[in-house]
């Protein structure tokens, strides 16, 4: 997980609570996901993660949801690791 990094995104984006909405860093510097607080969500799950479209293939699951930023973060990174 160590060669992801979170960068808050400047401006809020639609289905997301603008301060808690982070675009994935990969180590190349390109944005390959996103993870945010979702406005609606499953009870207690509030944190929405998801795989850039052109990382999606091969892996899976490609998107979910996590109680806290940190357990979205590692489950984007366990997605990501799987191919």
């Amino acid at each position: 997980m160590s060669d992801l990094l979170l960068r808050q995104v400047s401006a809020g984006r639609a289905g997301a609570e603008g301060a808690d909405d982070y675009d994935v860093i990969g180590a190349d510097g390109l944005v390959i996901g996103r993870i945010f607080k979702a406005t609606t969500a499953p009870a207690g799950t509030p944190w929405l993660w998801t795989l850039a479209y052109g990382q999606h293939e091969d892996r899976t699951p490609t998107h979910g949801y996590a109680a806290t930023r940190e357990a979205a973060m590692a489950a984007f990174a366990k997605s990501r690791r799987r191919e």
